[in-house]
């Protein structure tokens, strides 16, 4: 049976260029479409390959800026035949525009109460909906924030799938009730739990599938391992910025050539690993007891090493 491939990516406003006071139209370019390498790129290669992703957006800089850079990244996204669910970063909700990041609500949403997740959230999903976006279905935490209130106000509100427990982010800023090795979908407090895929990169410790995160080739094992153990599902995690360096001034050529080889890994084994919306039929398996990629000392080491490159050489700021 295939094994469905969530291809996802966060996108939003990054907080440190809003710290660092740069303009409305530089915050957008370097957050959106960084060096060339930001959300149309990213979409064309997807195009190209013939591959769904699903882009969770966080609309919460609306409130200071206003929704027009939003109905403009969300209608790039759904005439492509690409998906928007909803993403949030809460601290947005005390933020003021030029003061360098001072004003801020608190950063996670974990630190708010029950009621009070219950208002950010149907608050952000006006946003998203006012600024053009299908009715969400999905949502995912910023910082994979979530516990088990954020998952009984999804509820709540209707939502069918949340995406943010990441066990390699426990017990904080994730602290999803559920076991850190959990990647296969759950039936969980009211809605389906899609986790992040992880693998495990030394006995006990995770490391979450993410274009930053890892080697093309603990990519390509992960997938081969989630095919071969017949998965419930893969998830996979990017940023619309993440191609870039952290300045958004230049593509890091390292995290470009990783998305390219995903792409076109995902393009050769469709039929085993067809990437799939949240909206599609059928809904994921669940309840299965899939378990991370074994440590590979050898994997480690390569990706080590390219790290070193990307942190050193390609992440520098033109």
């Amino acid at each position: 049976m295939p094994t469905p491939v969530f291809l996802t990516v966060d996108v939003e406003i990054m907080w440190r260029h809003h710290a660092h006071g740069l303009d409305l139209a530089t915050l957008c370019a370097r957050s959106f479409e960084p060096a060339g390498v930001g959300i149309s790129y990213q979409i064309a290669l997807l195009s190209r390959h013939g591959l769904k992703a699903t882009f969770f957006v966080c609309p919460m800089p609306a409130l200071l800026y206003g929704l027009e850079p939003f109905r403009r990244i969300i209608d790039i996204i759904q005439s492509a035949g690409q998906q928007v669910q909803l993403h949030l970063h809460p601290n947005w909700a005390g933020a003021k525009v030029g003061d360098r990041g001072r004003a801020h609500s608190r950063f996670e949403l974990i630190d708010y109460s029950l009621d009070e997740q219950r208002a950010l959230i149907g608050g952000a999903r006006d946003l998203l909906v006012t600024a053009g976006a299908v009715s969400p279905i999905a949502f995912r935490a910023g910082s994979y924030g979530a516990n088990a209130d954020t998952l009984t106000a999804l509820a709540d509100l209707g939502f069918v799938y949340d995406s943010s427990h990441n066990g390699s982010m426990q017990p904080r800023p994730c602290a999803v009730d559920l076991p850190p090795a959990q990647i296969a979908p759950v039936r969980h407090r009211g809605l389906v739990e899609v986790p992040v895929t992880l693998i495990e990169e030394r006995p006990g410790d995770y490391r979450n599938v993410q274009i930053c995160a890892l080697s093309a080739n603990e990519m390509r094992a992960a997938l081969d391992h989630a095919v071969a153990q017949g998965h419930a599902a893969v998830t996979i995690v990017n940023h619309g910025f993440e191609l870039a360096n952290r300045a958004g001034t230049r593509a890091n050529a390292v995290h470009v050539r990783r998305f390219e080889e995903l792409c076109m890994m995902l393009d050769a084994r469709r039929h085993d690993l067809p990437t799939q919306h949240f909206t599609d039929q059928p809904a994921p398996r669940l309840g299965q007891q899939d378990a991370p990629l074994a440590p590979s000392s050898s994997r480690l080491r390569w990706r080590q090493a390219e790290q070193l490159w990307s942190n050193f050489v390609a992440e520098r700021a033109a």
